[in-house]
């Protein structure tokens, strides 16, 4: 006597594509900032890294897209729930912004234009993980999702992918940034639902 009844096939499996925790897939692209979007003109915008020495490396808009870029396909998630997969940017890795700088900081706290901040393992921005940003979707990047250049790390919930970016200043401590001094997770993996300090 069978233990299973003719043509029960459970629970189905879902067909759709794997999420992390508690997100819900998107296809358009919400807009959300922590204030006003700042107007760069291109020739006054520039990109500076500062090691813990002080030591300044610097690049101006021309110098930016001198430089080889990549164009990397990656799911993005925000820590308000919504992921947006199979997304196409170009910029420029960072491997090749920090190929010439000479730093011992293990942390990263990133500056915009516009006061935003954000802070990250220097680790994360390094081995092919994040990209000063500058177009989407072939597109040059809109003012309103961080144009002209935006920092991108998809592997964190997108509030590390500073919008508007200006600079980073490299460290040796782990200093908060804005959304994590007000409560925001300091590192933010998708995948282990850090969403906030605690989790």
């Amino acid at each position: 006597m069978g233990i299973v009844t003719p043509g029960f096939r459970g629970r189905p499996r879902s067909s759709g594509p794997e999420l992390p925790p508690g997100q819900y897939l998107t296809e358009d692209f919400p807009v959300l900032s922590a204030g006003p979007t700042p107007r760069v003109p291109m020739d006054r915008w520039e990109f500076v890294i500062t090691t813990e020495t002080s030591r300044e490396h610097r690049w101006t808009w021309d110098d930016l897209m001198a430089l080889p870029s990549e164009t990397p396909t990656v799911d993005i998630h925000c820590v308000t729930k919504w992921s947006k997969l199979g997304t196409t940017w170009q910029g420029v890795s960072l491997d090749t912004l920090m190929s010439d700088v000479d730093t011992a900081a293990d942390y990263a706290f990133v500056h915009s234009y516009g006061g935003y901040t954000t802070n990250l393992p220097l680790a994360d921005l390094l081995d092919g993980q994040a990209w000063v940003a500058f177009k989407f979707d072939g597109e040059d990047l809109h003012p309103e999702h961080g144009g002209p250049a935006r920092l991108l790390v998809p592997h964190l919930y997108f509030w590390k992918s500073a919008k508007w970016v200006r600079g980073i200043q490299l460290r040796f401590d782990d200093e908060p940034g804005f959304w994590e001094t007000a409560g925001y997770h300091d590192y933010g993996d998708p995948w282990r639902e850090q969403r906030y300090q605690g989790d």
